[in-house]
């Protein structure tokens, strides 16, 4: 017959009970602190001017007497939205374009978590702002929602081709000041070099008919 040292069991049991509270209450701890820390984090981006306008937009209320869809016109409401989804593909293409450098910086511990964290959020933010963007264009116009980021993305790739032609037009303009520059100053520095080159054989010939006279 085996003996059960109960005093033995009991202990066990209590230290198996304690390791795991304590395990348990660290962990908590943890992620209490994480959490903190992580809604202390400063936002990625700065506030959403185009958002606010909008929103502002919607709420005006109609003057008294007045139908309620005539506060704002319709036309000044899809303006206001599409320039909020103009920034929002702005945003997005920053976030997309620093998560890969940022995931490498962080597998090589040159940035800290909270920088990776404050990218997530970001992120996260944005795919709910789109989320809102297409449900207010639908609401607006139907179906407008299938096609307002790609009239944005139209419209910010026409924003960038005009830009990069201006910056090609001010480096041009700017050449062409440069070389009529330079043009002038050959010209007023070769009529000196010039005249001299031509006085030279004169003065030659004079040495000459002058030993030819002593002669």
């Amino acid at each position: 017959m085996f003996t059960v040292h109960w005093a033995s069991l009991v202990l066990a049991v209590l230290y198996f009970v304690v390791i795991n509270g304590s395990a348990y209450s660290v962990h908590s701890l943890y992620q209490k602190h994480k959490a903190a820390r992580l809604s202390a984090l400063a936002p990625w981006f700065p506030p959403h001017i185009q958002r606010d306008i909008y929103h502002s937009l919607l709420n005006i209320e109609p003057p008294a007497g007045s139908e309620p869809a005539s506060a704002v016109p319709k036309s000044l409401l899809k303006a206001a939205l599409l320039q909020r989804a103009i920034e929002d593909i702005h945003r997005v293409v920053d976030v997309r374009s620093k998560k890969q450098a940022c995931s490498t910086l962080l597998e090589k511990k040159s940035i800290g978590d909270s920088l990776w964290h404050q990218l997530l959020g970001a992120e996260k933010e944005m795919e709910v702002e789109l989320r809102n963007v297409v449900e207010e264009a639908n609401k607006l116009a139907p179906s407008w929602g299938q096609t307002i980021f790609q009239t944005a993305n139209e419209m910010v790739a026409n924003a960038k081709l005009r830009a990069d032609l201006a910056e090609v037009q001010g480096k041009l303009e700017g050449e062409k000041e440069w070389y009529a520059a330079r043009k002038l100053a050959a010209q007023e520095g070769g009529h000196p070099g010039s005249s001299g080159l031509k006085s030279e054989p004169g003065k030659k010939a004079a040495t000459r008919k002058g030993k030819n006279r002593e002669q």
